[in-house]
């Protein structure tokens, strides 16, 4: 059954609703392309900083620690004292800790200013989407998540190209103060036109215990992944994290059913359209990330083409999403979004499949051929996606969805990166029949190790397809009214 909305008189929609989507659209390309800035200057900052290389990674890390433990809490703490002064709050400390970034004496000031940076990133990232769930009506949030989308994807296109002409013409201090201009007009058009968006009646307390204990289980996970690709995933350090994390989970969950105002209403799960969407989603997380940390080894090793080729080629894919992603959101509107999703995954998985046929005399054109079908599927999927999940909950749960959701994408790439790239490095020692590092392995045995990497994709992503066409079918045969739509504006949760 379509999950088509159709305007009433009940549904919210605020006069000001496009400038609060560019005023957010804003923000979320300048966190985009802060991130994929900084991994460009990397290098740079080496040298400049006279520091080594597994320091200067924490320039990095330290960004995507501080989002794994504030991102659920923030999104929580916007449904519990108003979305607009936790935004908000969050866009001036994000800049903030821009300016400090560019202003820092050395490399330690650096890394820390760079965690104070993410958590005004939190702020932000952990209430984009709710706000514009909760200021555009639901005929048109489709078009409006997708629009989003497609700005982070541009984001991510065009980190690497503005780092480099930033790079080339000033220093790297500039790679942060560049936020300054844009994070001002964002503010600017937040303070002036967002509403307060403040929970109806009496805001609940904060569950303060239940926003530590899983923050903690996140950042365990997120560390044991980044020590696990230095260590290997056996080693005692990783054991322990991972047994933290279960530990935290475990005290997180007893929490949450103690508390009278759970950080998270596991309830929630129970809703397909909100786990099932969520899990599938995550899923394509792994599955592109994975791919996209060896196709620049495949570019320089194996064809042989130079750095600035490589960001061009590679950007092929947050191109077509960005394009993209606005029309099929646009399309979820008309048509509902599981059909819309389920065409995205169905693409993805030709996508991949595709994939396999990249060789030792792949062009450069071959290569965006084989490549292409991953953007439209990517950029089919991922709005419809976003707009089941968030119209999925409640509105006073708008704050700790896109919270959630925001998190998948992090936790889905992060350990896209880490175990997939451990499954590349053990496929790569048994085709080279000894171990072998990436960069002397021959063009052959990468291209080998490749294709095993993309047929274990191409597994991951049809199980989501699966799962999306049986929850499809479930729908489909459910007589009318035993599926209520759900409406994140109008419903209502007095737990």
């Amino acid at each position: 059954m379509p999950d088509r909305h159709r305007r009433s008189r009940t549904d919210t929609d605020y006069p000001h609703k496009w400038r609060i989507l560019v005023a957010v659209g804003l923000t979320l390309f300048m966190g985009t392309v802060d991130g994929t800035i900084v991994n460009v200057a990397l290098p740079t900052l080496t040298r400049d900083l006279n520091t080594a290389f597994a320091t200067v990674q924490w320039v990095v890390l330290a960004f995507l620690l501080g989002l794994t433990v504030f991102l659920l809490g923030m999104g929580r703490l916007g449904d519990v004292i108003g979305k607009k002064p936790v935004f908000a709050a969050g866009l001036v400390l994000f800049l903030a800790g821009s300016l400090a970034c560019g202003l820092a004496p050395g490399i330690y000031w650096l890394i820390g200013f760079r965690f104070l940076q993410a958590i005004g990133a939190s702020m932000t990232l952990a209430l984009g989407v709710a706000i514009v769930t909760e200021t555009w009506p639901p005929y048109e949030r489709g078009r409006a998540i997708g629009i989003s989308a497609g700005i982070i994807s541009l984001g991510i296109a065009a980190g690497p190209a503005l780092g480099g002409l930033i790079l080339q013409a000033l220093s790297w201090r500039w790679i942060f103060f560049v936020n300054l201009p844009v994070g001002l007009v964002a503010l600017f058009l937040v303070i002036t036109n967002l509403p307060r968006l403040a929970p109806a009646g009496k805001a609940p307390p904060f569950d303060l215990a239940g926003a530590i204990s899983i923050g903690l289980s996140m950042l365990a996970f997120a560390l044991a992944m980044t020590v696990g690709q230095q260590r290997g995933f056996l080693t005692a350090p990783v054991v322990g994290l991972l047994a933290a994390c279960v530990l935290l989970l475990a005290l997180f969950v007893w929490q949450e059913r103690r508390a009278p105002y759970p950080m998270i209403d596991l309830s929630l799960f129970q809703e397909p359209n909100f786990s099932l969407n969520l899990l599938t989603g995550v899923l394509t997380f792994v599955a592109i990330a994975g791919v996209v940390l060896l196709l620049p080894f495949y570019l320089v090793l194996v064809m042989g083409l130079e750095q600035r080729d490589v960001g061009l080629l590679m950007a092929v894919v947050p191109m077509v999403l960005g394009v993209l992603g606005p029309l099929s959101g646009t399309l979820s509107d008309r048509h509902g979004t599981r059909p819309i999703s389920v065409l995205g995954l169905m693409l993805l998985v030709l996508g991949y499949v595709a994939l396999t046929h990249l060789d030792v005399n792949a062009t450069p054109s071959r290569f965006v051929l084989l490549l292409l079908p991953v953007g439209l599927g990517m950029g089919t999927f991922q709005s419809p996606n976003n707009t089941a999940i968030m119209n999925a909950v409640p509105r006073n749960r708008l704050g700790i969805a896109s919270g959630i959701l925001s998190m998948s994408r992090t936790l889905g790439q992060t350990t896209g990166i880490a175990l997939l790239g451990a499954f590349f490095a053990a496929r790569l020692k048994a085709h080279a029949g000894a171990p072998v590092d990436i960069a002397s392995a021959s063009p052959e045995t990468i291209v080998l190790a490749m294709h095993d990497q993309f047929y274990l994709v191409v597994g991951l992503v049809a199980a989501g397809l699966t799962l999306a066409l049986w929850r499809w079918w479930v729908e489909r045969r459910a007589p009318r009214g035993v599926l209520p739509l759900p409406d994140a504006t109008a419903a209502e949760d007095h737990s």
